[in-house]
Formats: C-alpha cells, sequence, structure tokens
C-alpha cells in the first residue's frame, strides 16, 4: 500500500491586516463588490479568509452600501 498524500494547504491570512491601506468604506461599492458573490451574498470568512474583525466591518460596510442603493441586494438574475 502507498504512503497517505499528505495535503498542504496555505494558510488565509486577512488582507486588511496585510495591506494597512485598504480601508472599509461602505462608500466604495468597486471593493466591496470583490467580497460579493455574482448572487448578492456577502462571501464568508472562512472562504475569503478575512479575520473576524475585519468580516464585521465589511459585512456592516455592504449592508450599509446596499442600503444607499450603491450595492444590490440580489445579483442579476435572467429569467
Amino acid at each position: 500500500m502507498a504512503p497517505p498524500k499528505k495535503i498542504f494547504s496555505r494558510r488565509r491570512v486577512c488582507r486588511f491586516c496585510t495591506d494597512k491601506e485598504i480601508i472599509i468604506d461602505y462608500r466604495d461599492p468597486k471593493t466591496l463588490r470583490n467580497f460579493v458573490t455574482e448572487r448578492g451574498k456577502i462571501i464568508p470568512r472562512r472562504i475569503y479568509g478575512t479575520c473576524a474583525s475585519h468580516q464585521r466591518q465589511l459585512t456592516e460596510a455592504v449592508k450599509r452600501a446596499r442600503q444607499l442603493a450603491l450595492l444590490p441586494y440580489t445579483g442579476t438574475t435572467q429569467y
């Protein structure tokens, strides 16, 4: 029998912790679109790799941008 293969997964590092110049702002929908799926859902931190405090700030910013109609609540759906 062959030995089991070792799977190495890189530890995801928070983008906002490493690069201090990126700020989370609800008035900047261009950067917030990176953290929202095409269906309009906020990408969870376990997938994107943001830390808990920045994920809370990100969620709040996306919700505020939606409230001001800078981001859509749902993505573009074709019937």
